[in-house]
C-alpha cells in the first residue's frame, strides 16, 4: 500500500472517517488490516489513506456513492463496526465528499 493513493481524475469521492481510540489495541490492528485489504476488493474503491496519531484519520477513496453504499452494507464491514462501537473508539465521525479537484506533486 503506497502512503498517498494513486487516484483518478475527478470527479469521484471521498469517505473521511476521523476516530478516537479507546486504550489498549483489543484486536484492532488485525481488523484495519483486514478491512483495508477486503474494501480494496470492493467494486469502485480507488485506494486508502490513514494517519494515527492522537486522532486518527482514514479516507478512503470511491468511484461513486453506490460504491460507498454497497462498502457500508457489506456483512463483515457491519461487524467491524459494531466492534469498533463496543471496543475500539470513545468518539469518531464519519464524512463523505465529492472531489472535484486535486493536484500534487
Amino acid at each position: 500500500m503506497t502512503l498517498i493513493a494513486e487516484t483518478p481524475e475527478p470527479p469521484y469521492y471521498a469517505v473521511i472517517f476521523t476516530s478516537l481510540r479507546t486504550d489498549g489495541d483489543n484486536g484492532y490492528g488485525d481488523m484495519a488490516e483486514r478491512m483495508v485489504k477486503l474494501a480494496s476488493e470492493q467494486p469502485g474503491f480507488l485506494g486508502v489513506e490513514s494517519a494515527r496519531e492522537e486522532v486518527g484519520i482514514t479516507v478512503s477513496y470511491w468511484s461513486d456513492l453506490e460504491s460507498i453504499k454497497n462498502w457500508k452494507a457489506n456483512l463483515e464491514h457491519q461487524e467491524a463496526q459494531k466492534l469498533g462501537h463496543k471496543r475500539w473508539y470513545s468518539s469518531f465521525k464519519t464524512r463523505i465528499a465529492k472531489v472535484e479537484r486535486d493536484y500534487g506533486i
